[in-house]
């Protein structure tokens, strides 16, 4: 077999053959802007970040070292379509192409917007932001704590209206950047100062509105934590109405306005003063009832008392008593005359039955002498019967001389 001619005038070592090939990609292409979907995303312990970026029919490997991995404003993940800005080479251990990345932004979407939807999801799963974690603002605190730009209008509108509704309630600011590098820091310190001051019951996080930029600081986890670390409730007030951060979700209370938290903060005093008359009148009326049921109650003791009492008892009993002894006396006076009255009749009774009364009117009473049996008829004396006979005065002896055949026919001797 007959070997091919080569032309053996440059001959190549793979380390030559790869070094010119990474030396053509940076002379010639360079730094370029590439966009494609993100796979294999791997952050290692030194910080880089290593990815892939691929589109439906290549794939190319990228690398994204610390010092730019710092400025992300998101965290890249596999499927996420990125624009890429960096530096196309050959990584020579393996001879693979590479590119260096500078610079990484979220296609369709920005940087911003993205990460707060990411850190919205991962701190929702945690529960940061379940509404049965967070607490009911004090309906009046002792002092509220303030945290916002010393220099910013959020100050100057919560004053002004914590002034205007309770001008007695005691206001400790904590100033502090509200955007900037490290304004969270900042943020999450002051939070953390208040939150532990004696006599603070409420912390008010605010700031005017702003950009997406300009509320940064609010869409950060370190300013979350802090919020949920607070052992009094938080009540945050920042941008505009419609603008709503991390912070706003973590807070106990959210409210769309530094002035309306401002308002939410403090109690009015009118509608305090219109609510203490109230219940001033309500105590006054429930002071009065108690008292006239008192007096009532205390007269039926009284009443109860007088009834008991042993004064007025033998004061009823002597009554009593005296009521008895006139009784007694009329009873007692009445009854001699019944009795003469009772003793008269019955005598008149027994004079009409006495036989001395019928002998009185001239009868006799006539007795067998031998056994005293009264005589009613002739027979009961037959001739030589001794007899007693009984008159009216006296009592004579007589003795039976004949017994004659009637009583018209007899005569006693």
């Amino acid at each position: 077999m007959v070997e091919p001619e080569v032309d053996r005038e440059v001959v190549y070592t793979v380390s030559e053959l790869v070094g010119g090939v990474k030396r053509l990609l940076e002379e010639r292409v360079g730094r370029l802007w590439v966009v494609g979907e993100l796979a294999d995303v791997h952050l290692a312990r030194s910080g880089h970040i290593y990815f892939s970026l691929k589109d439906d029919s290549s794939r190319v490997r990228c690398a994204l070292f610390r010092s730019a991995a710092r400025g992300l404003a998101f965290e890249p993940e596999d499927g996420l379509e990125v624009l890429l800005h960096g530096d196309v080479t050959v990584y020579e251990a393996r001879g693979d192409l590479q590119i260096i990345a500078r610079r990484l932004e979220p296609r369709g979407r920005g940087a911003l917007q993205l990460a707060f939807e990411q850190l919205r999801r991962r701190l929702e799963a945690e529960g940061l932001f379940d509404p049965l974690r967070k607490r009911p603002l004090p309906t009046s605190p002792r002092c509220i704590g303030v945290v916002t730009s010393a220099t910013g209008a959020a100050l100057h509108d919560i004053l002004e209206v914590t002034g205007r509704r309770f001008p007695a309630m005691p206001i400790l600011v904590a100033p502090s950047r509200v955007q900037g590098e490290g304004a969270e820091h900042e943020i999450a310190a002051a939070l953390e100062a208040l939150s532990v001051r004696e006599g603070v019951d409420l912390v008010l996080l605010a700031r005017g509105g702003g950009s997406l930029e300009d509320l940064r600081a609010f869409n950060t986890e370190t300013v979350a934590r802090a919020i949920v670390r607070s052992p009094v409730p938080v009540l945050c007030g920042v941008g505009h109405e419609v603008d709503v951060t991390i912070a706003d979700l973590a807070a106990d209370v959210r409210a769309p306005t530094p002035s309306a938290a401002a308002e939410l903060a403090v109690p009015d005093r009118t509608v305090l003063r219109g609510r203490l008359a109230a219940a001033w009148r309500q105590l006054a009326r429930a002071g009065e009832d108690a008292v006239r049921r008192r007096a009532t109650e205390l007269e039926r003791e009284r009443d109860a008392l007088r009834v008991l009492a042993p004064t007025a008892r033998l004061a009823a009993q002597r009554v009593r008593f005296q009521a008895l002894v006139r009784a007694l006396l009329r009873a007692a006076a009445g009854h001699p005359e019944r009795d003469r009255a009772r003793l008269a009749a019955l005598v008149g009774r027994l004079d009409s039955l006495s036989p001395l009364a019928v002998l009185a009117r001239g009868y006799a009473l006539v007795r067998r002498t031998r056994d005293g049996v009264i005589v009613r008829v002739p027979v009961d004396a037959p001739p030589g019967e001794r007899l007693a006979i009984r008159l009216a005065e006296g009592e004579v002896a007589a003795v039976v001389e004949a017994s004659p055949a009637s009583p018209a026919d007899g005569k006693l001797l």
